[in-house]
């Protein structure tokens, strides 16, 4: 499990697009990414490295479904970042008649930073030799048993959730430091009908371009395949940092 500093920590609370996002210092396995490091187009923003192999994931994911998700789509949501931080700071110094294209970028940078910061948390939502049921003495599996009744009702309420996106979106598993217990939301694109201070823990892509080269139209198979291959020690994780945001905010 990575080391995650206090001030990485207390970073992780700024709210992008509704969701909290846990950068900088996505964890992705073993590894930490600093959200913070320039990319190519010199933005704030980069390319997070898979934290496995192409192939890791099979026969679940197949190789030419994660290079495109990951190599083209998520890069792609990078670049669109990095355009729409670059292009509000443009209209911010421009003055006069620019200005009246800042909700419009607004907007766009509340797409695509949202859509790189779900992508990031899809792929380390994974891993090989995953699956199964969080360990019943680890904070997620009692929380999921508290709030859900069971494990096997939590995956029947993520697999609802998600087959029920109307077109794009994701199911998504977070904390919600208010009533201090664990929800699943339902996404639309990346931005929409989240719930402002809820921290994800676990994201479910359901965007065609996640599944369509291998399954076609099964999004439901897709979403059982997923549920074999869950990385529950970076659910884990990212739930430890969300229970010391939650005290730190107390």
């Amino acid at each position: 499990m990575s080391s995650i500093s206090r001030r990485e920590m207390l970073g992780s609370a700024a709210l992008v697009g509704g969701w909290m996002a846990l950068g900088p210092g996505l964890a992705l396995g073993q590894q930490t990414v600093p959200q913070t490091s320039a990319n190519e187009d010199g933005g704030p923003y980069r390319l997070p490295p898979l934290p496995y192999g192409y192939a890791d994931l099979e026969p679940f994911l197949d190789v030419q479904t994660m290079k495109l998700h990951h190599d083209v789509h998520h890069a792609g949501y990078v670049r669109g970042a990095n355009a729409a931080v670059a292009e509000l700071e443009a209209v911010r110094h421009g003055g006069g008649e620019s200005i009246k294209r800042v909700r419009a970028v607004t907007d766009q940078l509340a797409f695509t930073l949202s859509g790189h910061l779900l992508h990031t948390l899809f792929f380390s939502s994974m891993t090989k030799d995953g699956g199964g049921d969080p360990p019943s003495d680890s904070d997620a599996g009692k929380m999921i048993k508290r709030d859900f009744g069971s494990f096997d009702a939590f995956r029947a309420n993520l697999a609802a959730v998600a087959k029920q996106v109307q077109g794009s979106g994701w199911g998504v598993l977070v904390y919600e430091p208010t009533a201090q217990r664990l929800l699943v939301l339902q996404a639309e694109k990346h931005q929409n009908l989240g719930v402002w201070g809820a921290v994800p823990l676990l994201a479910l892509d359901v965007w065609e371009h996640a599944y369509y080269l291998q399954y076609q139209n099964r999004r439901t198979e897709f979403i059982k395949a997923f549920m074999e291959v869950i990385n529950w020690a970076s659910v884990e994780e990212r739930l430890q940092i969300a229970l010391q945001l939650a005290t730190l905010n107390s």
